[in-house]
């Protein structure tokens, strides 16, 4: 296969983080949220999400679901970016909160779509959400001042296994 033909293929399956991230306008990238990981990998995901549920709409049974994915999907970087805003630590805590539980929720709802998306997408989706939950499990005491009401994370991506999920991820096939 030539190699224009491989990344016309490449490019159609897979979405690369740093070509993604150099198409992100600069009113965007300048602002100071642009430094916070967890937001940058939520406006990633939520580009993402937007192929996913195309492709879920392709199926009658998975409707309803497109708008919950898209809607929790689209709340988690929105509600950083209320946060980030905000002038207290706990004010931005509590946001950093809903920003949590809508992770939470996409990684249920993505879950829910694995059998139309395909177990790669939904793997790569769920790797990605995980990453920013543990992010907001440490950015949210550091705002509040105190501790979390439940144990820490568990789970923690190698800067590898990150790398991974940011340069393959895996689009929906039509």
């Amino acid at each position: 296969m030539g190699d224009a033909v491989w990344q016309l293929v490449w490019s159609v399956n897979y979405m690369d983080y740093r070509t993604w991230e150099e198409g992100v306008p600069e009113a965007i990238t300048g602002d100071a949220l642009w430094r916070v990981t967890a937001y940058r990998l939520a406006l990633f995901v939520g580009d993402l999400c937007w192929r996913d549920v195309t492709k879920l709409m392709g199926d009658r049974r998975t409707w309803a679901l497109t708008s919950q994915l898209y809607r929790a999907v689209g709340s988690v970087s929105a509600n950083l970016a209320e946060g980030y805003s905000r002038g207290t630590g706990k004010d931005r805590a509590r946001f950093y909160e809903y920003a949590l539980g809508s992770a939470r929720e996409s990684r249920d709802w993505y879950y829910k779509g694995r059998h139309i998306l395909g177990d790669a997408v939904v793997a790569h989706r769920i790797g990605l959400l995980t990453e920013i939950i543990r992010l907001l499990l440490t950015m949210i005491p550091q705002q509040r001042g105190s501790r979390l009401r439940e144990p820490a994370p568990a789970y923690e991506l190698t800067s590898e296994q990150l790398e991974r999920l940011l340069s393959n991820a895996p689009m929906p096939k039509d």
